[in-house]
């Protein structure tokens, strides 16, 4: 077997409206309803899958938890854009720019926390 790439990631939010809203504000992620009302946040070919907590869809994850999720978002944008961007959608940047080390290669990043302090990286591939 070869796996070629993630389709989707599940989240679960303790408030769908408020998520969708952050990632849709600053991130710009189309916010999408299929399946039966379900939520989710597309960018790209990806998309995170929403999962109001203590109302999860089966199959999940056996303990479906805000907050645990830590997830690192490739940009083309270049970094001080995205800082200042941030900055002026009074988004507080946790820590960076630090380099990191990313799938392929060096990257330049920066930290933020989503509405249920899940920890979501914004970087550059440098060099």
């Amino acid at each position: 077997m070869k796996i070629d790439s993630i389709d989707h990631v599940v989240f679960t939010v303790r408030d769908l409206e408020r998520t969708c809203e952050f990632y849709q504000r600053v991130l710009g992620f189309e916010v999408v309803s299929f399946a039966g009302g379900r939520k989710g946040l597309q960018f790209g070919r990806q998309k995170l899958n929403l999962h109001l907590y203590g109302k999860e869809f089966e199959p999940k994850a056996l303990h479906p938890t805000p907050g645990s999720v830590d997830l690192c978002f490739i940009t083309s944008t270049p970094l001080d854009e995205v800082r200042r961007e941030l900055g002026e959608k009074g988004v507080a940047i946790e820590v960076g720019p630090v380099e990191k080390v990313g799938a392929v290669g060096k990257l330049l990043s920066v930290y933020v926390r989503d509405p249920d302090e899940n920890l979501i990286e914004i970087a550059n591939y440098v060099g």
